[in-house]
């Protein structure tokens, strides 16, 4: 039972991550891309971090969330900067330069859907 419900978030994190990279580079719109985007993101972390980390840790998708979010803040001072890798194209990507309120709010999202997701799931399963 366990390796199939790390061979599920192992698709589930391929599905999404393959998602999230086809609309980086196919999609230049003004919702899909920035919106859509990053409430994938936060579903990518979490079935990649589900492959490791064991389901009676519920809280993950909202732990993963407040990660992102933590990120966005950083953004506001300009981290990469001032950890001095604004030269570099790779972090300035990885970590961002702007700051956005509705980037949390999308993550913030994107955990809810995920914990949503990974409950109804649960009790699917608990019903067979």
């Amino acid at each position: 039972m366990k390796n199939k419900i790390k061979l599920t978030y192992f698709l589930v994190f391929t599905i999404l991550l393959v998602t999230e990279i086809l609309t980086a580079l196919f999609v230049h719109d003004g919702f899909v891309r920035p919106y859509i985007g990053d409430i994938l993101v936060v579903g990518v972390i979490c079935a990649f971090l589900r492959l490791f980390v064991p389901e009676k840790i519920r809280v993950l998708p909202i732990l993963t969330s407040v990660f992102a979010a933590g990120i966005e803040l950083l953004q506001l001072f300009d981290f990469v900067d001032v950890i001095g890798l604004s030269g570099s194209r790779f972090f300035s990507i990885l970590l961002g330069r702007t700051f956005d309120i509705k980037d949390i709010i999308c993550y913030v999202i994107g955990g809810l859907i995920f914990f949503a997701a990974e409950n109804l799931a649960r009790r699917k399963t608990d019903e067979f």
